[in-house]
């Protein structure tokens, strides 16, 4: 017996994924590094932990990304989790060609030469130990060398197509 598909059963395809992942709730990261012509980054709600032991997180990255050759090349990232008070810096990270490093961008160089964001809820900073090919996106694990979880504030969410805080 075949079960009979519901009315908005539709077959694979990348707008079907975009359009079930709109409605997963995720938290919001940037993911930064010192490239050749300066550091880079990008807006993450990949981000996985992946092992305590050891200490691992992944993301993903598409090949097409502008920050794709320094992520595909640096032996070190920074892993920040942004608060709700960060919509602008998430949106800053997320959009093509801007200025991602530029005032108002609050940042120092941190460990391994890692960009590292101001007042964020946490950050690490992570030595990368595999790049895994994945479609047209690149699934990136890195281990946890340092980090700071002691930021203040609650996280952003990334739903329905925007960013956004919890609700009580």
């Amino acid at each position: 017996m075949t079960a009979t598909p519901d009315l908005g059963t539709q077959l694979a395809s990348p707008d079907l994924l975009r359009s079930v992942f709109r409605r997963h709730a995720a938290g919001v990261a940037v993911i930064t590094a010192r490239g050749d012509g300066g550091p880079v980054g990008f807006t993450a709600t990949s981000l996985t932990s992946v092992s305590a032991e050891p200490p691992l997180v992944s993301f993903g990255i598409g090949v097409g990304a502008s920050s794709w050759p320094a992520i595909s090349e640096t032996a070190h990232v920074g892993v920040h989790i942004l608060g709700e008070h960060q919509q602008e810096l998430a949106g800053v990270f997320a959009q093509s060609g801007a200025d991602r490093f530029g005032a108002p961008t609050g940042w120092r160089e941190g460990p391994e030469g890692v960009p590292v964001l101001d007042d964020v809820l946490a950050w690490l900073v992570c030595r990368v130990v595999a790049r895994v090919p994945a479609g047209d996106h690149r699934i990136v694990l890195a281990e946890v060398v340092l980090g700071d979880p002691t930021g203040a504030g609650r996280p952003l969410l990334y739903h329905q197509g925007r960013f956004s805080g919890l609700r009580d």
